[in-house]
């Protein structure tokens, strides 16, 4: 007999404990949010004081309101082009990370494929696979092919014979007679 591994007692803890750790678990975590979004509210005052000085629209004239309009309107465009480019950049990357995702799960299910065996089947038995024990009958497959009769394949050589050199028929058919033999045909 090989040497006895000692297994080390599970550390147990007490329901009541289990329960008080989720509660500051959970207390700590609810602290941790709310401090996030003040930050995010600190930082969303911070740029939009540097992005967007207050206005002074006391004791302005039309055309001063004009080219302050006009300079509005000329931040707004440049925001605009940001906003889209990162939206774009976003999206782009979205895509590229479920591209990846799938890689990841295609390679993840690698499967190996069973070398195939030759199997030797009659036709009875391929049609009893795919219709059941219904079909009792065995079927002549070579029933349904198309016949084709010897005397056809000579009656079409004759027509080829018949059609003979194409020069001598564009001859005939060209000037006046041609055309009127293609009306009266």
């Amino acid at each position: 007999m090989g040497p006895k591994v000692e297994a080390k007692p599970k550390c147990k803890i007490s329901a009541s404990r289990k329960l008080s750790l989720k509660i500051l678990l959970l207390a700590r975590a609810t602290e941790e949010l709310e401090a996030e979004k003040a930050a995010r509210e600190e930082d969303k005052v911070r740029y939009l004081g540097e992005k967007l000085p207050p206005l002074q629209l006391i004791g302005l004239n039309v055309e001063e309101l004009h080219k302050l309009c006009k300079q509005i309107h000329e931040k707004i465009d440049i925001v605009d082009e940001e906003r889209y480019d990162f939206e774009a950049k976003v999206i782009k990357n979205s895509r590229d990370i479920h591209e990846l995702n799938l890689k990841v799960q295609d390679l993840g299910g690698k499967f190996n494929k069973p070398a195939l065996r030759k199997v030797r089947v009659s036709a009875d038995e391929m049609l009893k696979a795919l219709f059941g024990s219904k079909n009792k009958g065995s079927m002549d497959l070579r029933a349904n092919l198309k016949s084709v009769k010897k005397e056809d394949i000579k009656q079409e050589k004759e027509l080829n014979l018949e059609v003979g050199d194409w020069r001598k028929n564009v001859e005939a058919m060209s000037g006046m007679e041609g055309r009127k033999k293609m009306f009266d045909a």
